[in-house]
């Protein structure tokens, strides 16, 4: 049964809305408890569908998960979890079942895993994790579509990364945590959703130290315990929702946003002529948009750089915006596939390798576009709520991968959103059609 987004031409949008955790922080925190034996409580935990496919590893592993979805608190109870293989089906859903290579290796010293599944942005080699957690003393061996780990004896290590990698990061110093000793991760990525994991690393008893430049200093071998914790608010869900009253000319305030985490974002955002407002101590941020937006060129970076998940949803504010400008993906090499839809919805982009060349237009129209990737779907939405006419969306499952329910949000803001059902074709060949609004 194909379900998909009806979205229809939605100006100004106007209102306050909150955010949920952090999809990139959520999903490695959850993991980070098989590193320890007890009960966890998270909260602030995002009903989205990579959540519950963490859960899903989780109890397959032995552990006891209890999701309040309502409440958006989560209990993990690692007591029984004693198994170190993860099913393949399993691992295929998400890219983020690669971060549960780390606590098993420290906790069970082995871990058995299919490679991860999860978006088609670009090969994202998982080489960076392989080659370090191999430097600690990891014996892994790849055989087809599986990935076996074998180190009946970690050692503490000097690592450097070649490239500031979010997971490798993740893996390589949750692993250290059970080495006796000092290891040292040079050029470590330092996004906020990383140091949101180091501090639930620090509330389990884990000493982690950070020095210039960018180096983590982790002292090993201690027992770690359960923690309570609340998961930082969401800056790409933050970033999405003021590029919606950006696109539509509206006003939006966000009493939860971290500006500090969207400095480079909202500094672009004000080069267009975008009103921004930041809060005290860089908690809450609102925004109301210029009637004459200005074309603004960029690169995606890592964090502080402009982040790579806004990419897509950004390149929709240049469609529509005055003069020309140019983006460059340097993190992903295939995180440009979004172009062909907005393309098809009148969109002027010309793309050379991972650059991406727009010259703005005055309308886009609606057209029937699809996802491919959980950004590149919010991107089609924003394009959606501007466009000129109506917009259908499919494979909109990437959306509710990665967000909660930011088609409710919209609809609070004033969109005109609707989910379509589309029942299989009965006898006569006439098929029937379910709307209703996304509750």
């Amino acid at each position: 049964m194909e379900k998909y987004l009806k979205v229809e031409n939605s100006s100004k949008l106007y209102g306050s809305a909150s955010l949920v955790g952090a999809k990139n922080a959520v999903l490695v925190i959850m993991a980070s408890t098989i590193l320890t034996e007890g009960k966890s409580t998270l909260s602030n935990v995002p009903h989205s569908d990579d959540v519950v496919h963490m859960i899903q590893l989780l109890r397959d592993l032995g552990a006891g998960v209890n999701f309040d979805k309502d409440n958006h608190t989560i209990e993990i109870d690692t007591t029984s979890l004693k198994k170190f293989q993860v099913k393949r089906e399993v691992m295929k859903k998400m890219r983020a079942s690669i971060l549960v290579m780390g606590p098993l290796l420290s906790r069970f010293g082995k871990a058995d895993i299919a490679l991860p599944g999860g978006c088609v942005i670009g090969a994202r080699p998982i080489n960076y994790h392989l080659y370090n957690l191999r430097k600690l003393g990891a014996m892994i061996t790849i055989e087809g579509e599986y990935l076996f780990a074998h180190a009946p004896k970690l050692r503490p290590q000097r690592l450097v990364l070649e490239y500031p990698s979010v997971g490798a990061t993740e893996n390589c110093l949750m692993a250290a945590l059970s080495i006796k000793g000092t290891t040292t991760i040079i050029n470590a990525s330092l996004e906020p959703e990383v140091l949101d994991l180091i501090d639930v690393l620090r509330k389990m008893g884990a000493s982690i130290s950070m020095e210039p430049p960018a180096t983590l200093v982790i002292e090993g071998g201690k027992v770690l315990k359960p923690i309570n914790h609340t998961v930082m608010s969401d800056r790409l869900e933050a970033g999405s929702l003021l590029l919606a009253a950006a696109v539509t000319g509206g006003k939006i305030d966000l009493p939860q946003a971290n500006s500090h985490h969207l400095d480079v974002f909202l500094m672009k955002l004000e080069e267009m002529g975008h009103d921004v407002v930041r809060g005290a101590d860089g908690i809450g941020v609102s925004l109301k948009a210029t009637l004459s937006p200005k074309a603004v060129s960029f690169k995606t970076a890592p964090y502080p750089g402009f982040p790579t998940d806004l990419q897509a949803p950004m390149m929709v504010a240049q469609c529509l915006a005055s003069g020309r400008a140019v983006i460059n993906e340097t993190v992903f090499e295939n995180r440009l596939q979004h172009v062909h839809e907005l393309q098809k919805m009148g969109a002027q982009i010309k793309v050379d390798g991972n650059r991406a060349i727009i010259t703005g237009v005055e309308e886009l129209y609606g057209a029937p576009v699809a996802a491919s990737d959980i950004r590149g779907g919010c991107a089609l939405l924003l394009a959606g709520l501007a466009a000129k006419g109506i917009t259908t969306i499919s494979g909109i499952h990437h959306l509710s991968r990665g967000y909660e329910s930011i088609q409710r949000k919209l609809q609070g803001l004033g969109a005109s959103i609707e989910y379509i059902d589309e029942a299989p074709l009965l006898r006569n060949d006439q098929s029937q059609k379910r709307t209703q609004q996304w509750y």
